[in-house]
């Protein structure tokens, strides 16, 4: 959909954005479509090559133009690319943010018009996804290494971004302005004794965007082995703001559920929440959360393990949220 009456300069096209969530071998993963022109907002023929090359090196997650005529709301339109682009079918759908920074689009740079998308949050059961021709899936920490606290500190911490950072904020115009930098970094790093909040994901990304230590701010002595995976056009920005979200709501509603299969044992539930927030859970306390909230029941079936004891299987009771209004599955 282009709005604007005048020149180019004028014109608004709304797009829409798709961030597909599945656990899938407990890693968090995303669905990505491949980068072809008839899935770009602009094509290869038309846009930076930065964003779009000719050997698709760079990823993209599923996405639109919004069509008034043929969408009736902008949902169906976003679950018509989905299905489209990647032949999934999508359950739980939540709208995320609205993305509309200048130069977003590379065809801006050439005088075309802004572009603005509605960005979903979407999560689907892990049912054989792999197995699709036109869908992508790929382990979110690829793009976000330092999200990943399961097996303790990300050494790319130490090793890559604090002394970056360091440098960055020595490297200050002013002394107010080395303070500014020097507080934002520890609070969304965590340094000293501010604690680390895993929900802080598209902060973290901004800094180092602002930084000049991510591909996508366009600074050619970038490693972008060293700080994750870049994606095309600002689709690392709408990939960190849909893992910040996803972190923080299920602190407090039970959308945990949508990710797991009909029955599952209490282990299994606990690893997916562990790839979520990347960050390992105390077992007996995750249980007994789990248990005071009443979120499932046991089904009185047993599944079989190759290793360990046989292990109960749960469901999760949907009438609890009728009962209950905090219904997260980890502590704040």
């Amino acid at each position: 959909m282009t709005l604007g009456t005048e020149d180019t300069r004028s014109q608004i096209t709304i797009g829409l954005n798709a961030v597909i969530v599945s656990v899938i071998d407990q890693q968090p993963n995303v669905l990505l479509v491949q980068n072809k022109e008839e899935t770009s907002s602009a094509s290869a023929s038309n846009a930076s090559d930065q964003f779009f090359p000719t050997d698709n090196q760079y990823d993209v997650l599923p996405f639109g133009p919004f069509y008034p005529a043929q969408h009736p709301t902008l949902e169906s339109g976003l679950r018509s690319w989905v299905g489209e682009q990647t032949n999934q079918e999508i359950g739980y759908v939540e709208q995320l943010y609205t993305f509309g920074n200048a130069g977003r689009d590379p065809r801006e740079q050439g005088g075309g018009p802004r572009v603005i998308s509605v960005g979903y949050l979407a999560l689907v059961q892990d049912k054989n996804p792999t197995a699709r021709e036109e869908g992508l899936w790929r382990d979110w920490y690829r793009y976000f290494p330092w999200e990943d606290w399961r097996e303790g500190r990300p050494e790319i911490l130490d090793r890559d971004i604090l002394p970056a950072l360091k440098n960055w904020i020595e490297d200050a115009d002013s002394n107010s302005q080395k303070k500014e930098r020097k507080e934002r970094a520890a609070i969304t790093f965590g340094l000293g004794e501010t604690p680390w909040n895993d929900e802080l994901v598209l902060e973290r990304f901004e800094l180092l965007y602002e930084a000049a230590m991510v591909t996508e701010a366009q600074i050619d002595t970038v490693d972008s082995k060293k700080l994750g995976i870049p994606m095309a056009l600002d689709h690392r920005r709408i990939l960190a703001t849909a893992i910040g979200r996803l972190r923080g709501k299920i602190k407090y509603r039970p959308v945990v559920f949508e990710l797991m299969p009909p029955t599952f044992t209490l282990l299994q539930l606990q690893r997916v929440v562990e790839a979520l927030s990347g960050s390992r859970l105390h077992k007996q306390n995750f249980r007994r959360l789990i248990e005071k909230k009443g979120l499932v029941e046991a089904t009185g079936r047993i599944e079989t393990q190759i290793r360990g004891r046989p292990a109960a299987q749960f469901r999760f009771r949907r009438e609890v949220l009728i009962e209950r209004q905090a219904l997260g599955v980890r502590q704040n």
